[in-house]
């Protein structure tokens, strides 16, 4: 033993040593005022297989734990990202020629299970939005087509000999009607794609609805001399800022004007009252007509282009005035509400939430209060 080994016992009172593999422990005891230092060695015949097993079992824990969670990670994986391969594998199939396809029904996963509901419900909205655009393309160029048909079918009859002047002016008058339509069509056409395809355009006047309402009824004096359209203010609030509402003018008169129109017309100018009211939340236009109403079946159809309930055919009109005047009111984020009831007559309301009116794009105009 090296002298510190010693040393080291002495002034410590034990120490440990360790050469070739053999460990050595000394400490000191007294006996009868005698100290003694007592030595213990020993060789450690297992410790560096202890070691060596120890290495073995890291090296090959750990290179299982890589391999089980390799293959656990893809199993899981899998799990996840088939159902996700399946559902964009579909999806890339789907295109407009076949909008009527549907992902099918996942289980047992309810995110994905979700995700496809959710993308069920958007196919059956554009399948939806599709068949309207093409109802509304289809019955367009047909209501088109027949008064041009009728103008060249008259034109050419007349043009094939001489005639008499008062079948000339038979022949005018008809072409003069059918061209007078085609007009009416053409620019009930234009005004409803002047709303934009998503009813969204830009609003860039402050109005006073009450105001508004005296000019759809100033225009509809002109128009409709003898109507009995009948303007109610006195629910209207005295503070006329409630009545004050951000807007594109002569679109939302457009809206209101055909809505009272319609009124006028179907309740063959029988009485229409049109009241206001007004609060800190909405503003609410009421338009009630004592006319024919409309079957509970046509409701649902009321804001489709060219639609026409079978009671409504026997009047002039092309179905343009209510699905126009529905795009211009949600374009104003406002809602209509219809109540009907057949030979009894029907109340539109048109309600517009403040809360949701749109304050971005403004113009700001003097209004005087």
């Amino acid at each position: 033993m090296p002298n510190e080994f010693y040393t080291n016992i002495l002034n410590t009172g034990k120490d440990y040593f360790e050469v070739n593999s053999k460990y050595y422990l000394g400490q000191v005891f007294t006996e009868s005022n005698q100290k003694y230092i007592v030595i213990v060695g020993a060789r450690d015949r297992r410790g560096k297989t202890t070691s060596i097993y120890i290495i073995k079992i890291l090296l090959f824990g750990g290179i299982g734990f890589v391999l089980l969670a390799f293959f656990l990670g893809r199993f899981l994986a899998k799990r996840v990202i088939d159902p996700v391969a399946r559902i964009t594998k579909e999806v890339n199939r789907i295109s407009a020629s076949n909008l009527h396809n549907r992902l099918p029904e996942i289980k047992n996963s309810d995110e994905i299970s979700d995700l496809t509901h959710t993308f069920n419900d958007m196919l059956d909205r554009l399948e939806t939005s599709f068949e309207i655009q093409a109802n509304f393309i289809n019955n367009a160029s047909h209501e088109l087509k027949t008064p041009i048909t009728t103008i060249i079918a008259e034109s050419e009859i007349m043009l094939l000999k001489e005639r008499q002047v008062s079948e000339y002016i038979e022949s005018l008058q008809n072409i003069y009607s059918q061209a007078s339509r085609l007009g009416n069509l053409t620019e009930s056409l234009l005004k409803l794609t002047q709303t934009g395809y998503d009813g969204k355009k830009q609003v860039l006047d402050i109005a006073r609805i009450d105001e508004l309402l005296l000019d759809v009824k100033s225009d509809l004096d002109k128009i409709y001399p003898d109507n009995r359209v009948i303007i109610k203010l006195n629910f209207a609030p005295k503070d006329s800022n409630l009545l004050l509402i951000p807007c594109n003018k002569p679109l939302l008169e457009l809206a209101i004007n055909n809505i009272i129109t319609n009124g006028v017309k179907y309740s063959d100018n029988n009485e229409v009252f049109v009241t206001l009211s007004a609060n800190k939340e909405s503003i609410k236009i009421a338009i009630n007509d004592i006319g024919i109403g409309i079957p509970p079946e046509d409701i649902p159809h009321l804001y489709e282009p060219f639609f026409r309930g079978k009671i409504a055919t026997k009047y002039i009109g092309y179905g343009l005035g209510l699905p126009l005047a529905s795009k211009i009111i949600r374009m104003h984020d406002g809602e209509i509400q219809v109540q009907s009831e057949q030979n009894k007559g029907t109340i539109v309301t048109i309600i517009f939430n403040k809360s949701k009116l749109k304050k971005n794009n403004i113009k700001n105009s003097n209004v005087e209060s």
